[in-house]
């Protein structure tokens, strides 16, 4: 291997570890620890909800935030600074009992998700493809899986000592700073540009703020996947030990998202070098839809825990088909215009991830169930699948 290779492949796998702290840990986290924090806090399933969607609140805040062309500074320090965030507002879960508190917290952690993803993104991937190392990008979206099943073991091995939940939420952060102390030297300062010619810069500006058809499907679809995924990722854990028939499960059902979740990127390439990014969409969309309704319309465990295969199988798939198909369509307006897409997807992304806990939270208090939020859920997918398989 050359040395340019080796730091490809070294870039490429900070991208991963940043990923895997902010998003797998940072983020994700919250789903197996919340089984522990209803039990120890009592806390019920529209205030968990709400507590979840105070996190995606964060996420397409900090999403908008990364859109802005006056945002100051220099991105490799948001993105480092994205990092710290997320450990230092998981180890301060552990400090409070108060629900307000919880909300705060878990809002200032969706921003500093969102900037980690959309400037981690964009620091890796402009690199990877200017090189013609654009297939590595799977390497860097593998990150979300494997902070998922890392959280997963984690959560599993410490909860053997100790179930208290406050132990859970500082362990993830110590993990997280452990993950960005790597990444902070694989990941390095962006290379200097050259000046923007004014002509260029203003076909850029116009560029940005046109949306073809496509891309207006594009957004619509990215923001029901959101609100598609997002309520079996929050209440999995939830939903398994809340059914005697399941609880053999609990301990197993989010690693099998997270492991199935990290090759999941590679093998959607393979699909959407064959297919086109957009019917791959679609197709995900549709078997993820199949996995929500599994998670639900059964307590048979190995039906479960296929369901919980399919959305890891598919949900960091979608997510990268989503934001490399709106890179394609945008690329010729330049780096700001890709920037600006990657974020209005997020933000679509995370609007749609607002809405899924709250709206989950509200049923399950109406109905004692998991099992209508969860089939809506499933149909929101199917109606981006179609939105998407059109050209």
């Amino acid at each position: 291997m050359s040395r340019q290779d080796r730091s490809h492949l070294l870039l490429a796998f900070g991208g991963l570890l940043s990923l895997a702290a902010a998003m797998g840990i940072g983020r994700f986290v919250y789903t197996p620890i919340l089984p522990f924090m209803s039990e120890g806090l009592g806390l019920p399933a529209n205030d968990a909800g709400l507590i979840a969607s105070a996190n995606f609140l964060g996420y397409l805040t900090g999403a908008l935030a990364g859109a802005a062309r006056s945002l100051p500074g220099n991105p490799r320090h948001w993105f480092l600074g994205g990092l710290l965030g997320s450990a230092a507002t998981s180890i301060a879960m552990a400090l409070t009992t108060d629900l307000t508190a919880f909300l705060v917290l878990r809002f200032l952690s969706g921003i500093a998700s969102a900037f980690v993803l959309v400037f981690s993104t964009t620091l890796v991937l402009e690199r990877l493809n200017a090189s013609g190392r654009a297939g590595l990008s799977a390497l860097h979206f593998a990150g979300v899986g494997s902070g998922i099943a890392f959280s997963a073991l984690m959560i599993t091995v410490l909860s053997h000592y100790s179930s208290d939940w406050r132990y859970l939420w500082i362990a993830s952060g110590l993990a997280t700073l452990a993950f960005f102390a790597i990444a902070a030297r694989l990941v390095p300062p962006p290379p200097r540009q050259a000046a923007v010619n004014p002509t260029e810069n203003r076909r850029s500006e116009t560029g940005e703020r046109k949306l073809s058809s496509g891309l207006v499907r594009l957004v619509a679809a990215y923001g029901l996947f959101g609100f598609g995924y997002v309520i079996t990722a929050t209440f999995v854990s939830a939903i398994a030990r809340s059914d005697p028939l399941l609880q053999s499960s609990e301990q197993f059902v989010w690693l099998i998202v997270g492991l199935t979740a990290a090759p999941s990127i590679y093998a959607w390439n393979k699909v959407a070098l064959k297919t086109g990014a957009r019917k791959a969409f679609a197709l995900a969309c549709v078997l993820e839809s199949a996995g929500v309704a599994m998670t639900v319309v059964s307590s048979l465990p190995a039906l479960f825990l296929l369901g919980a295969g399919l959305l890891g199988g598919t949900f960091m798939g979608i997510t990268a088909l989503g934001l490399m198909e709106g890179r394609r369509q945008t690329q010729s307006g330049g780096p700001a215009a890709v920037r600006q897409m990657l974020a209005i997807l997020t933000a679509s992304f995370g609007l749609g991830q607002v809405a899924g806990p709250w709206f989950a939270g509200i049923l399950h208090a109406a109905t004692g169930s998991f099992e209508a939020p969860s089939l809506a859920a499933a149909a929101a997918l199917l109606v981006a699948a179609a939105l998407i398989v059109r050209e």
